[in-house]
């Protein structure tokens, strides 16, 4: 892996990102773990570790709404073809035939962004959901959406009868031992993100993302942090299509059909929550196969596997430290995947 780590340490020394947290296996086979650079570049740099917890961003999306949803879904709690105006029975016709299925593969409809920690004039944020006009008719588009997961996290707390982080410690984090993710941390070494106006200081351990925080850190969006051990005991169950050596946690038939294609022919190639491997540009670079399926966060973070050789690669960065119209990391991403992709061949 002596590329690889030229690579980054060549983009650290230029500061188009603070540091990395790199994970890099192959058939069930570690071969890199390995930290670079610094998780605080500012006011005082502190260098990164293997045992540094990040910010996941939209990571949140895969690595636990997703399987919440996967799990209920496993359990006939919840089906592809469920209306979501069954939750949200105050929502306008226009949205009554969205289904979690179009939640998941960003379908729905929904406007990609909208910034809820503005206010909203004493409306609930599924309130005003419910009265936002959609961009186009339910399964004709994907637009990449928080307000999708957003959704699927009142879902999950609806089915349930529970709240969002109960749950996901029940059913996924402590089965997992993934001992070290949370929402709302308290403790821990911490890459740190963007300058915040508000508090004068660099966010340490707080979301980065607006609209998370404006939620009090939890939402089906963003907010989870973790570490890259942790993140590889999570992957280890996706690759096992949901099973951990005898445990299971999710059956292997509904982990596999989430990580099928089910938006072809439409504007983006996306399975239940992953993005797939798309044709012209993709984050995970050229040599990926078209059977590859990950996800990105926006302070930086991103997974992706390959299933065809077995290849799984899990990027941990903090570029917002350095700012957001910070936008190395599309480069990089692509750029680091296919020298990944050269050095693995044939191991």
């Amino acid at each position: 892996m002596i590329n690889v780590r030229r690579y980054l340490e060549k983009e650290i020394s230029r500061q188009t990102i603070p540091g990395v947290v790199l994970s890099i296996s192959k058939k069930d086979r570690t071969l890199l773990r390995e930290a670079f650079g610094y998780a605080t570049y500012y006011p005082v740099k502190e260098k990164m570790t293997t045992q540094t917890r990040f910010d996941l961003a939209s990571l949140t999306k895969v690595v636990v709404t997703l399987p919440l949803i996967l799990r209920l879904m496993d359990k006939q709690f919840l089906h592809l073809d469920t209306k979501i105006s069954r939750f949200f029975p105050s929502f306008q016709e226009d949205k009554h035939p969205i289904t979690v299925e179009h939640l998941l593969t960003h379908t729905s409809g929904f406007q990609a962004h909208y910034p809820f920690y503005e206010g909203g004039e004493g409306q609930t944020v599924v309130d005003q959901m419910g009265a936002m006009a959609l961009v186009h008719q339910p399964g004709k588009r994907v637009i990449y959406s928080d307000l999708n997961f957003m959704l699927l996290q009142h879902i999950v707390e609806n089915v349930t009868k529970t709240d969002f982080v109960t749950f996901a410690n029940e059913q996924l984090f402590r089965p997992l031992s993934m001992n070290a993710t949370s929402f709302n941390p308290i403790d821990g070494h911490f890459a740190s993100t963007e300058w915040d106006n508000a508090t004068k200081r660099y966010l340490n351990g707080i979301v980065h993302d607006e609209n998370a925080r404006f939620l009090g850190g939890v939402s089906g969006h963003a907010g989870l942090f973790s570490t890259i051990e942790d993140l590889e005991k999570y992957a280890r169950m996706i690759e096992g299509n949901g099973k951990v050596g005898e445990k299971s946690i999710i059956s292997e038939s509904v982990v596999r059909d989430s990580k099928r294609c089910r938006t072809e022919g439409l504007n983006e190639r996306r399975g239940l929550g992953w993005i797939m491997k798309d044709h012209g540009y993709a984050s995970c670079g050229a040599d990926f196969t078209s059977f590859s399926y990950g996800h990105t966060g926006f302070t930086g973070t991103s997974m992706w596997f390959d299933p065809l050789d077995g290849l799984r690669v899990i990027l941990l960065t903090n570029r917002v430290h350095f700012g957001r119209e910070n936008r190395e990391i599309s480069r990089i991403r692509a750029e680091l995947h296919d020298l990944i992709k050269e050095e693995t061949n044939g191991m």
